[in-house]
């Protein structure tokens, strides 16, 4: 199955869409989303990513991260790729926008507008393992804590976002 992104200008307006891994490929700039669901506890679900993804492959991030398909918006997106991959269904609400570009050793460049989403489920995962490895709970002040003494065992969209998230006041969006 070829998979396929949407490539969008600065302001988020579509350009066309391409094959998923020529994009990151050529670094071409894309919609992405991510998305950060809490506990009543207000710790954060954190999964590792599985070994075999294209790129970041062992790393922590937030609960779930993916692309909308083409003709597909982000509300139906965000709720098919967290039930794909975390086997979780809860209400989602948009947070912020960020746009970011890195390169990997790989030779694959992220270059992505990321609107991110914030959601609250004390449900049990069901992780695709496909996709994830792990998965754990975790406060933000911990979390916070271990980017700083083991950044590299994060994603770097993931430390680029918790910045943000974390200087937002998040409690608003879980209700």
């Amino acid at each position: 199955m070829i998979e396929e992104v949407i490539l969008v200008d600065e302001l988020d307006n579509e350009m066309g869409v391409m094959e998923k891994i020529e994009a990151h490929k050529k670094g071409l700039l894309h919609r992405a989303f991510s998305i950060f669901i809490f506990n009543n506890k207000n710790e954060l679900l954190l999964q590792k990513r599985a070994i075999s993804k294209y790129h970041s492959g062992g790393l922590w991030t937030n609960s779930c991260c993916s692309h909308p398909k083409p003709g597909e918006n982000l509300s139906i997106a965000t709720q098919r790729r967290l039930t794909e991959e975390m086997g979780l269904t809860c209400k989602l609400n948009f947070a912020f926008s960020f746009k970011y570009k890195v390169e990997f050793k790989n030779g694959l460049t992220e270059h992505e507008l990321d609107h991110v989403f914030i959601g609250q489920s004390d449900a049990i995962p069901k992780a695709n393992n496909l996709e994830v490895a792990e998965w754990k709970y975790m406060n933000c002040e911990d979390i916070q804590e271990d980017i700083k003494e083991n950044p590299d065992f994060y994603t770097e969209w993931f430390k680029i976002c918790f910045k943000r998230l974390h200087s937002h006041v998040i409690y608003p969006y879980l209700n």
